[in-house]
């Protein structure tokens, strides 16, 4: 019997620059349109639509329940999927001044990814069928407030690998989040992600006795930023600096204008990597419009991102609803 062999997998590989940013690469392409229209630098970012995602501290400042779904439109035969849930929940008797004690928040989502179309091949090159990776991300982001303008939060990460037949793998994964608000229109932040998430192969059962267990670590990501509120012109600003490994340091930048009532405009820069000049850039741009629906506030918000080494962009489409 012919072993069989995925070509695909073997020079392809499942997201564009992914030797760079290692195991859970897709994870690391952002999440829904506002932030990937951002340019992905929501770290320090508290003012409007959030997700524990990019800072698990981050899930408190959010004013109302939050439900967001996304879509994404990708060359090269990849999907990239998201959804969430984020509420905010103040604890204990309030202050004269109608202030709670303190404030928690919880955020809990999931991103789906995968490539389809893949041609599995015999030894002899003849195609014997078409297979496809899924690659999944759930996770849980827990935050509160322990002084006034400081708050901290937990993002708990479960990874889940489905790259072929009996070739399977977990991670378990760890965020954590500070914030720290100078003011009301300045704030500071700081990120860890992926501690301790690691993929376990074991090929025995599909090679036999060529089969091998090995581990890939997920690259530790270290995140600072910094987020300002323009308010006579209603625009943010936002920055960050990322480091994931000595030869990937990078900037990201975002902008976002509230141009009129419930409309949203963005740009932003992602992977700006100044560890190598020659790495081109990912600028982005996006928008949302939301109004009142039966009661409901219901957005719909849109990015853009020009994706190197890709026949085309990326187009995410997404729905904010917020309860």
């Amino acid at each position: 019997m012919l072993r069989k062999f995925l070509i695909v997998l073997l020079f392809v590989p499942l997201f564009v620059k992914a030797q760079n940013l290692g195991p859970g690469a897709f994870a690391r392409m952002g999440f829904y349109a506002r932030g990937m229209g951002m340019g992905n630098a929501m770290t320090a970012v508290i003012e409007g639509d959030l997700v524990g995602f990019y800072n698990p501290a981050a899930a408190l400042f959010q004013k109302k329940n939050s439900i967001n779904v996304g879509y994404s439109f990708l060359a090269l035969d990849r999907s990239l999927n998201f959804a969430s849930f984020t509420k905010r929940f103040e604890l204990g008797k309030k202050f004269v001044d109608s202030k709670p004690r303190s404030i928690a928040g919880l955020s809990f989502g999931v991103v789906n990814s995968g490539v389809s179309g893949i041609e599995e091949r015999d030894a002899q090159g003849i195609k014997t069928g078409d297979i496809s990776t899924s690659e999944n991300l759930f996770f849980l982001s827990l935050s509160k407030t322990f002084f006034e303008d400081f708050a901290a939060g937990l993002t708990i990460k479960f990874y889940d690998y489905q790259l072929y037949k009996d070739v399977k793998a977990n991670a378990l994964g760890f965020d954590f989040g500070l914030i720290y608000k100078l003011g009301e229109n300045f704030t500071l932040a700081f990120n860890l992600t992926d501690l301790n998430a690691k993929y376990r192969w074991d090929t025995n059962q599909l090679y036999g006795l060529q089969g091998r267990n090995t581990e890939d670590s997920f690259p530790l990501g270290k995140t600072v930023g910094a987020a300002y509120v323009v308010q006579k012109v209603n625009v943010l600003l936002s920055g960050e600096f990322a480091s994931y490994s000595s030869d990937y340091n990078i900037f990201r930048f975002g902008c976002e204008w509230g141009a009129y009532e419930n409309l949203y405009l963005r740009v932003g820069i992602d992977e700006f990597n100044v560890s190598n000049f020659d790495e081109p850039v990912k600028p982005s741009f996006g928008f949302s419009y939301a109004r009142i629906v039966k009661g409901w506030f219901v957005g719909f918000d849109y990015a853009y991102v020009l994706e190197p080494y890709s026949p085309s962009g990326i187009h995410v489409i997404g729905l904010n609803i917020k309860i």
